[in-house]
């Protein structure tokens, strides 16, 4: 169980990282409100690591800060990155699963339990990423597209942070 956490701290850091990668093209790209959804992903990824760590250290386990390969730092276009970021929440959501697999094989409740937050978390990551998709595909793929999408992205990142702070 030990040296699964410690991949999966691996997997929240590498997203963290790629989030803030992300967040520094869109910005380079005029994209002000993608770049502030992905600084905040970034943000939230690092917590979700941080979580682990504080899990382990609760449970008398050694976690480990892990070395994070390189994360892309340009990408075709803001449609292209949402679809990546989806692609890597769908893994790192069967990372999750694979966890929890391990406790339940194991018999350790005690890390069921504290996965049952990730597996919610990573329900509510998917959905967002699809929402955001899907209104991408309905403003369309035009140079004009891009400032809708920057401002649709923006409107979802406030959505979010209201959410976060009301459920504080």
């Amino acid at each position: 169980m030990t040296a699964a956490l410690n991949q999966q701290i691996g997997l929240e850091a590498k997203a963290s990282f790629l989030y803030l990668s992300m967040a520094a093209w869109c910005d380079a790209e005029g994209l002000e409100g993608c770049a502030r959804f992905m600084h905040r992903q970034s943000d939230e990824e690092r917590a979700h690591m941080l979580r682990i760590y504080e899990y382990m250290s609760e449970v008398d386990a050694h976690a480990l800060t892990p070395l994070i390969e390189q994360v892309p730092h340009s990408f075709e276009s803001p449609q292209k990155m949402f679809e990546s970021v989806y692609q890597h929440e769908q893994k790192v959501t069967k990372s999750i699963h694979h966890l929890m697999e391990i406790a339940k094989s194991e018999n350790d409740f005690s890390t069921d339990n504290f996965l049952q937050w990730y597996i919610a978390e990573q329900r509510e990551e998917e959905s967002l990423m699809r929402s955001i998709l899907d209104k991408i595909k309905l403003i369309g793929s035009s140079p004009m597209s891009l400032y809708y999408i920057d401002k649709e992205i923006d409107t979802i990142n406030l959505a979010e942070i209201k959410k976060e702070e009301s459920s504080e």
